[in-house]
């Protein structure tokens, strides 16, 4: 294996499940994933300015191999020759964080395995994973679907997916992070709080809402609901969300914006020339484990800015 690397073995996809955690949380790195396609200095750009906010390490992350459809590959040659590959690439993006990131611990990792099931594994010791979308910018594309998308629906930690922007336009320095009143994301508020306030950024929450009497014509028999009286009911709530995590985070300056319109159209619109969009996940136990849910999905692959996904600490 490259002498300069920590490899870590085959993903065990029973120990995240049944183990306590053993890393402190002020220990935990920012991993990013890498491999050798385009856009890959912007990610870990990316994933380095995450690694500062956040005063953490970062971790540079590249798969060396996968499983093979009859198993594993027993070819030593071909083995090393992969392993000295992917510790010449993450040397490259180490050398790149130092030269431009000079205060920052940086570390490279050359995880063997199942690529989603090695960085699932690696969230419960993370702080935040990185990754790029669609399988670019992360590890190569899994045969039922992306890394990417395989990640933020199961990782035990935070994870932000990054897409190649446009860079030439300036971004407004702001943070959204969707709420939905049926499914209320503590954690993605409170983790859309944290990185306004350590960047500096406004914090816009957004609500979107969509019945079917809002519709022309509405369904045969369907009384319409008083919206005005929901608007009101939703502004309420969100209100006293942002009340009670003023105290703690008094610089941020939070807005709130309710409309009556799909939710993940409205985010993906809301978030364009922002700096994040945070929207939370699903439940993390039981048949909701399984689910990143619609909105989340959908802006996943439509909205411009990167996307953070937020487990919950909820059950079922």
């Amino acid at each position: 294996m490259h002498p300069k690397r920590h490899v870590i073995a085959g993903a065990n996809p029973k120990r995240s499940a049944n183990m306590p955690n053993p890393m402190p949380q002020k220990d935990r790195p920012v991993i990013v994933g890498i491999d050798d396609g385009p856009h890959q200095d912007e990610i870990v750009r990316f994933a380095a300015r995450q690694a500062e906010l956040r005063g953490r390490r970062l971790h540079i992350a590249h798969a060396i191999r996968l499983p093979l459809p009859g198993g594993w590959a027993t070819d030593g040659g071909e083995e090393d020759s992969a392993a000295h590959a992917g510790g010449r690439l993450v040397d490259r993006y180490e050398d790149l964080v130092r030269h431009e990131f000079s205060g920052l611990t940086v570390a490279g990792e050359l995880p063997m395995g199942h690529a989603a099931a090695v960085l699932i594994e690696r969230s419960s010791e993370a702080e935040l994973l990185v990754i790029g979308h669609r399988g670019s910018g992360g590890f190569p594309r899994l045969p039922l679907g992306s890394v990417s998308w395989q990640v933020a629906t199961h990782a035990q930690c935070p994870v932000i997916v990054v897409r190649p922007r446009d860079t030439s336009g300036q971004t407004e320095n702001r943070v959204v992070v969707g709420v939905d009143l049926e499914d209320l994301s503590p954690d993605a508020l409170d983790f859309a709080y944290e990185q306004a306030e350590a960047s500096g950024a406004r914090l816009e929450l957004v609500h979107g809402v969509f019945h079917l009497g809002m519709l022309p014509t509405g369904p045969i028999g369907m009384v319409p609901p008083d919206f005005a009286s929901l608007d009101r009911g939703a502004r309420d709530l969100l209100e006293k969300e942002i009340s009670a995590r003023r105290a703690r985070h008094p610089l941020v300056q939070a807005t709130l914006r309710i409309e009556r319109t799909r939710p993940a159209t409205l985010l993906a619109e809301a978030a364009r020339d922002a700096d994040l969009l945070v929207v939370g996940s699903r439940g993390r136990s039981g048949v909701k484990r399984l689910l990143l849910g619609s909105v989340s999905a959908e802006v996943l692959h439509t909205a411009e800015c990167p996307v953070a996904v937020v487990p919950g600490r909820g059950g079922d």
